[in-house]
């Protein structure tokens, strides 16, 4: 039976001399994979709604487990032209489709990640927007949505309320920050200075909080950490994180 979905296209591999294999990232159905009959003809059914970081409607036929869906039609809904006028904007994007690709289960749709990864990618590129602060802000976002979100108002270790903002520490295996008193007993931890820390739980809440974020020492610390978080939790570095500014 054949599937419609929105889905924003974050990993494309040549199959065949006319072949793709294609992952997109949906709104209805989370992360799913197909192969793309002759999508690498220059005329084709599929036209240029295949590129990666498109937004595009699709049509599969879902297979048996194991093997990959059959991707039957793709028509573009929306592209982000200003990320090509930007390589800080374009690497971002590319990390961003590198951490739903990597990070996330076939068919476990996340309809408020895919929501927050459309309007980052709308954001990014945009005249006033600092791409660092918009892309931790898809970060945590990510995190929270698979259950990893950095514990920032309580101890990850001890769990008593974080009273005061000097002496704190982040650490990656106990998932957050932590107070004086739990930190001789943690062997991954890293500083955290109160201006990064506030950074941080701003990202955390609702609104555009990461817009306030625009100290560049701040922004430099907040990239470095999250950067340590993300890395520990997927067991490597992911490949674009070289590429990254704050």
């Amino acid at each position: 039976m054949a599937e419609k979905a929105q889905g924003l296209v974050i990993r494309v591999t040549d199959w065949s001399e006319t072949s793709r294999i294609v992952t997109v990232w949906t709104r209805e159905l989370g992360k799913v994979r197909g192969l793309a009959k002759g999508g690498r003809r220059l005329k084709s059914s599929f036209e240029s709604a295949l590129d990666l970081l498109t937004l595009c409607s699709i049509v599969l036929l879902r297979k048996s487990s194991g093997s990959l869906d059959l991707l039957t039609e793709a028509q573009v809904v929306r592209r982000y032209p200003q990320l090509r006028r930007n390589l800080p904007a374009l690497y971002t994007g590319y990390y961003l489709a590198e951490l739903l690709g990597d990070w996330t289960e076939d068919y476990d749709p996340h309809p408020a990640l895919f929501a927050e990864a459309l309007a980052t990618l709308e954001d990014l590129g945009s005249p006033g927007v600092l791409t660092g602060p918009r892309l931790a802000r898809f970060e945590i976002t990510l995190l929270r949505e698979l259950g990893y979100e950095p514990r920032l108002d309580m101890c990850a270790g001890c769990g008593r309320p974080i009273e005061r903002e000097e002496g704190l520490a982040f650490g990656a295996s106990a998932g957050g920050v932590l107070c004086e008193g739990c930190q001789t007993s943690q062997r991954e931890k890293r500083a955290l200075s109160p201006a990064v820390w506030e950074a941080l739980r701003k990202l955390s809440q609702p609104g555009e909080g990461w817009r306030e974020i625009e100290h560049p020492r701040v922004r430099g610390e907040l990239r470095q950490l999250l950067n340590y978080y993300v890395t520990y939790l997927l067991g490597r570095r992911p490949r674009l994180l070289p590429y990254l500014g704050s």
